[in-house]
């Protein structure tokens, strides 16, 4: 797990990297911030550490988006993408706290904000399958509740990836699509409904926009 989420940071820091200024001024998938706030934000954890998050996201009543909100702004000033091409790689294998941010967590935030910054400058991103199906796992399951999944979202839904023969929730209503789209989709991002089909599609397009 750690050395997946060390590749993933070293992906990104080449990722990163290869964008223009105006690419990294553009929108993201993520409502309010740039290019350039969505890679800031992946250099939090050992820049500003567990006691500058844990207050900042008590202070925002357990709402970790607008806590993150609060903190990226600070982040994105400072660093420039040089410097965070270089953070990421120096901290690679940073782990942060278990007890607020799994290994599952990072590696699936560090796989839905690199679909944040490509989908959105049209830059094509293949996600690593083995990846994809332990995030996908790790949305449907009960410690994504509350931060990366709000609750009451799945229920009664069941989705499938069609290209990873990967199938999880309980419900009767199904959602289909390829793993990445679904990937977005738990995670809030309405862009990839459109490329989602069955039942419960209605369902999840409400809960989500």
């Amino acid at each position: 797990m750690l050395a997946m989420i060390a590749d993933e940071r070293h992906r990104m820091a080449e990722l990163i990297e290869s964008l223009k200024p105006g690419q990294l001024l553009a929108p993201s998938l993520c409502e309010g911030w740039t290019v350039h706030d969505v890679a800031a934000h992946l250099c939090a954890p050992w820049i500003f550490g567990a006691r500058r998050i844990v207050p900042a996201v008590v202070r925002h009543g357990f709402r970790v988006h607008r806590a993150n909100a609060e903190l990226v702004r600070e982040l994105a000033l400072d660093l420039t993408a040089e410097e965070i091409g270089r953070q990421l790689r120096m901290n690679a294998e940073f782990t942060f706290n278990p007890r607020l941010v799994s290994p599952l967590g990072q590696l699936t935030d560090l796989q839905v904000h690199g679909q944040d910054i490509c989908r959105p400058l049209g830059l094509a991103r293949d996600l690593v399958p083995e990846r994809m199906l332990l995030s996908l796992e790790f949305l449907l399951g009960p410690r994504a509740r509350g931060s990366f999944v709000p609750r009451g979202r799945l229920d009664g839904l069941r989705f499938i990836a069609d290209d990873l023969e990967w199938a999880a929730g309980q419900g009767l209503l199904t959602v289909r699509g390829t793993g990445e789209a679904l990937l977005l989709a738990l995670t809030g991002r309405p862009v990839v409904l459109d490329e989602l089909s069955g039942s419960g599609v209605a369902a999840l397009r409400a809960r989500i926009t």
